[in-house]
């Protein structure tokens, strides 16, 4: 468990330590360990209480009110405000907007608090889930399936590896982000072939909410002009070999349609995933790797249906080239 002196959880939560120690005293809020000096340390769960309960005071909530809610009581009630507002955005459909699921308290801090939810304008998070740890999610109840799955752990080894993949199949996110402080190599790489970004802390606010963005780019379900851009993009439906497969069949196509398609398919499929693999290191130009990503992949879709259109025409089963 993280142990934070009341400085750390007044830059961490956005509450001037004086209002803390109000809150503390008069409303019995928080309830610190002491040390034998009789310094205040804070844990994880009073650092993203703070947040919370400083979002809902600038939301018109009383301190007294809300003092001894519960984390998930807190939780909730941000979130409803924030489904107001997603709710009277709707009717002009302009505000994109993303369900999310995190595991970390620390983290949970950070996307809560406001200047965050600045950074991520006008896309907006709606947190669905907070857990404390991988095993506290395995053992509970999502409340919803969310788009983004955010996982914050200290150490990347092969049993957090396998907690990690159980999470991603128990929660079924279409996105998800691992950040964490070490790790060991082949672990890290593992997650990225599964499709996961995974980043190493620290990482700065700006960077953090541009990776959340980046990466929910590639499909998420935005109000705004679904177009190629915003749309799932589709998994392979053909393998390198099968297309290598059809690159050698002769056929009375004297252009060789099905030969170039197939090679159009494989380069568009390589620079996709290469793409991909650009958004994995780096946040800084993230948004134009999501979008070539998306481009790309989508290109390959088209391709694909052009290739099965041109099969047919010359009667090659594309399906046995698979096997």
């Amino acid at each position: 468990m993280n142990l934070h002196k009341i400085g750390a959880v007044s830059s961490l939560s956005g509450v001037p330590t004086p209002t803390l120690r109000i809150w503390e005293a008069r409303y019995q809020c928080f309830s610190p360990l002491k040390t034998a000096s009789r310094h205040r340390l804070y844990s994880d769960d009073d650092v993203l209480k703070a947040t919370l309960m400083k979002r809902l005071t600038e939301q018109g909530h009383s301190v007294s009110q809300i003092a001894q809610s519960s984390l998930q009581e807190l939780n909730q009630l941000v979130q409803q405000h924030q489904g107001l507002g997603q709710q009277a955005n709707a009717a002009n459909r302009s505000t994109p907007f993303a369900t999310v699921a995190i595991v970390g308290l620390p983290l949970a801090s950070r996307v809560e608090s406001k200047r965050f939810t600045e950074q991520m304008a006008p896309t907006q998070l709606r947190i669905s889930d907070i857990f404390g740890s991988t095993e506290e999610m395995l053992q509970a109840q999502l409340q919803e399936q969310p788009e983004l799955l955010l996982i914050q752990c200290h150490s990347l080894h092969a049993g957090v590896q396998v907690d990690i993949r159980r999470l991603v199949d128990k929660s079924q996110a279409s996105h998800v982000i691992v950040l964490y402080s070490f790790g060991q190599a082949p672990v890290i790489e593992s997650l990225k072939q599964w499709g996961m970004i995974v980043r190493r802390e620290p990482l700065p606010e700006s960077e953090l909410s541009e990776l959340i963005l980046a990466t929910l780019r590639v499909d998420l379900p935005s109000p705004i002009n679904r177009g190629a851009e915003h749309a799932a993009i589709p998994a392979r439906k053909y393998d390198d070999m099968a297309l290598m497969r059809v690159t050698g069949i002769s056929t009375q196509v004297l252009c060789e349609c099905p030969k170039h398609v197939a090679e159009l398919i494989m380069q568009l499929a390589r620079f996709e995933q290469y793409s991909l693999d650009c958004l994995n290191k780096s946040s800084e130009d993230a948004r134009i790797h999501a979008h070539l990503s998306a481009i790309s992949g989508t290109a390959r879709a088209m391709f694909e249906d052009a290739l099965e259109m041109v099969a047919q025409h010359e009667g090659i089963d594309l399906q046995s080239l698979g096997n």
